[in-house]
């Protein structure tokens, strides 16, 4: 499985990394820390939902995970157009091991007053501990792995996402994420965004002074 994602992610990360020079240098980069968060299960799970300790209804509708998500955004263009790495590790539906990787484009759909919406998308890998292991496992063969591998994984090609923010300052912001994964699974984080400062931006300002 690893093999898979490192050449996968190999190539996105040096695709990433090759546009780095290019951005603006009025550009403003964010490292963030988010809470990892309710799993939205839009037509439930009632095959599995007995393994699902944290599931706040019957039908695992909505369960709780435990986890978090770090994330570093390098904006390509002024605060409207950027690229952004997402890394999280929680404790999954069944209370095991899980996490995904993420690199994707992301854009400025709104901004008003001190509330912004952001849109993004691109590869998303997603790996957990394997679940044939569970006892009672109903497989939706969702997930790629046999009875004899350790851990399962999926990946998308157009792993997406929409992010609210709310500036308490002007380094920090208040951000709530949504993950569109339907009709599977859908999921929402809640965490801290942190603005740093550009270095080419500052020692502009120092010159010009």
């Amino acid at each position: 499985m690893f093999n898979m994602f490192k050449r996968k992610f190999g190539i996105i990360l040096c695709l990433f990394f090759s546009i780095l020079p290019y951005s603006i240098v009025f550009s403003q980069d964010n490292i963030g820390i988010k809470y990892f968060g309710l799993s939205i299960h839009p037509k439930g799970e009632k095959l599995n939902a007995r393994l699902m300790p944290n599931k706040l209804d019957k039908n695992a509708y909505l369960v709780i995970n435990l986890g978090g998500e770090f994330i570093y955004e390098k904006f390509i263009y002024e605060d409207f157009l950027s690229v952004k790495f997402v890394q999280a590790l929680y404790a999954d539906c069944a209370e095991r091991l899980g996490g995904f990787s993420h690199i994707g484009i992301r854009l400025k759909i709104f901004e008003i007053e001190r509330h912004s919406l952001f849109g993004g998308i691109g590869p998303t890998f997603v790996f957990r501990r394997n679940w044939l292991e569970l006892d009672g496992y109903v497989n939706p063969n969702v997930f790629v792995g046999d009875i004899n591998d350790k851990w399962q994984h999926l990946f998308l090609w157009y792993g997406g996402e929409f992010e609210y923010k709310y500036s308490i300052s002007n380094k920090i912001d208040l951000a709530i994420s949504f993950v569109p994964g339907y009709p599977h699974l859908m999921s929402l984080a809640a965490g801290i965004s942190l603005k740093l400062e550009n270095q080419c931006n500052v020692s502009i300002q120092e010159n010009q002074e």
